[in-house]
């Protein structure tokens, strides 16, 4: 399984790059999880938009969906181009009618609604659920292929159900939007000890901090996140890939 970081800014994309996006591959399969503001634009210079075979979403905030609008405007006038593309499956849950009704565009995508209480099956992806905090309704995922698993908390503040559901995960992608000390949980977000405590107590082989924020210095989550976590502590970057 490969992963790469499309979009990685918290609310807005800082000049010239995107918010919430990933791009999981896996034999020849690529799933984007996610797709927020600018997204579209720094696929681009990884894979071309037809490639793309299933999109989820965690959510419904703009910081993560977005990018659902161009990408349907995009396959639409490559299908008035003459390309053959099929109807993309983009997966959300449907407990925000508005939010999950936008995820269709008729012979372009189509919505499908994922139960967050079932194990979801996209391609060679297996795909397991975990409600979180915050402001609207989310879902992080615990997403396998082959014999390796990563974890994407999505949006969420602090919640000892992470431990469990990130247990050995090789990868956390985890949400970490504020420093050390400040006080995260009222924005529905967490900070990099937050994020630390959970990759600590769940055993997973690497942390990747995203959902940065817009203010200081992000390298001193890294920092702050290292007092905690011993393992491989990474800084989401745009096009930093990690393969297991």
């Amino acid at each position: 399984m490969k992963v790469t970081v499309i979009g990685y800014w918290g609310a807005f994309p800082k000049k010239n790059e995107a918010t919430s996006c990933y791009l999981f591959e896996h034999d020849g399969f690529h799933l984007l999880v996610d797709c927020g503001s600018g997204a579209l634009a720094q696929l681009q210079n990884v894979i071309d938009i037809e490639q793309i075979d299933a999109v989820i979403v965690s959510h419904y905030h703009h910081d993560h969906v977005a990018d659902i609008g161009p990408l349907q405007y995009a396959r639409l006038i490559k299908k008035n181009l003459g390309v053959d593309l099929p109807e993309l499956a983009i997966y959300g849950h449907s407990l925000d009618r508005d939010g999950f009704a936008r995820l269709a565009h008729k012979g372009v995508t189509k919505a499908v609604a994922y139960d967050p209480n079932e194990t979801l099956h996209i391609g060679p992806f297996t795909i397991s659920f975990m409600e979180t905090e915050h402001p609207a309704i989310c879902y992080a995922m615990r997403i396998t292929a082959g014999e390796k698993t990563v974890v994407y908390t999505a949006d969420s503040s602090y919640l000892p159900q992470f431990v469990p559901f990130a247990k050995q995960a090789n990868l956390l992608i985890c949400e970490c939007n504020f420093y050390a000390g400040q006080p995260a949980k009222q924005a529905g977000h967490m900070t990099s000890e937050e994020a630390a405590t959970i990759a600590r107590d769940a055993g997973v082989e690497t942390l990747l901090l995203t959902h940065l924020p817009h203010f200081g210095n992000v390298e001193q989550l890294v920092a702050e996140a290292k007092m905690i976590f011993h393992g491989d502590v990474q800084l989401a970057k745009t096009r930093w890939t990690w393969e297991g």
